[in-house]
């Protein structure tokens, strides 16, 4: 009888170890896969194409979608057009996220610009002027704890776009430890100078067949993300798409799922 207790207790332990061996392993699996989801949407202030202002429209797409990081563009903050209201607050109390904002003009007794959404903390953010002759334009570096995020919206000149590659090359020459992506809407197409002079030291992510822009019948791609050559990392792109979301802005949203590993 004794025998038997021992046995029983013996085992009863090995299946406790087990257990909590698997447990610890998908617990590691889950934090260390390298796994990200990135989308960039440029939501018009959440204005759609019906005219119609609507916060939960916009942050249902997004929950959707459920991505790690997300690059917004056309954002007010506290403008009259907004009607006092902070657009990226509204969206990030909707969908628990952290919000970082970067300011890109004073407008109508606020600000407008761009911002970025993340699951994770961020760390610190800074923003960065960028070139724009016909409205001044920026650069929202956003550091998580494990990777950089970026989001812009680029002038509609090119001599200001071409400007921005170098502004930007230069501004991000300092981030090498952590991987880096630059996500927005650059009013640019994929066979212009800029996005091939951008491409030099970035990697396009997105498929640029997937058109974004206009939503309701697409014609054209000028929203992408982009991951920062560094030979330190190796990214796998998993999945690329425009979501088929024809009301909520007059851009799509444009996502993509990437693995990352350091080489």
């Amino acid at each position: 009888m004794k025998n038997y207790y021992f046995g029983a207790y013996f085992l009863s332990a090995v299946i406790l170890f087990v257990f909590l061996s698997c447990y610890s392993f998908r617990q590691e699996s889950k934090t260390e896969s390298g796994k990200i989801r990135i989308l960039s949407y440029n939501i018009r202030n959440a204005r759609g194409m019906d005219e119609v202002v609507n916060y939960d429209r916009i942050a249902g797409v997004i929950r959707r979608i459920d991505p790690d990081c997300v690059a917004l563009q056309e954002l007010d903050s506290a403008t009259e057009r907004s009607l006092g209201k902070v657009v990226l607050d509204e969206l990030a109390k909707r969908l628990g996220m952290y919000a970082s904002y970067g300011s890109s003009i004073d407008y109508q007794g606020g600000k407008y610009g761009i911002g970025i959404l993340s699951k994770e903390k961020p760390l610190r953010k800074v923003t960065v002027p960028l070139p724009g002759s016909e409205e001044k334009r920026s650069l929202l570096i956003v550091e998580l704890p494990d990777y950089v995020m970026c989001c812009t919206h680029w002038s509609l000149r090119q001599p200001d776009r071409l400007s921005s590659v170098e502004v930007i090359k230069e501004t991000m020459e300092k981030y090498t430890t952590k991987p880096v992506f630059l996500a927005g809407d650059l009013n640019a197409t994929p066979g212009s100078p800029e996005i091939q002079k951008l491409s030099r030291s970035w990697e396009m992510l997105n498929d640029p067949y997937q058109l974004t822009i206009p939503s309701d019948n697409p014609r054209n791609c000028i929203d992408y993300i982009f991951f920062k050559k560094n030979p330190l990392f190796h990214i796998t792109v998993l999945q690329t798409c425009v979501e088929n979301e024809s009301m909520a802005s007059d851009h799509r949203p444009v996502w993509v799922d990437v693995q990352l590993s350091k080489k």
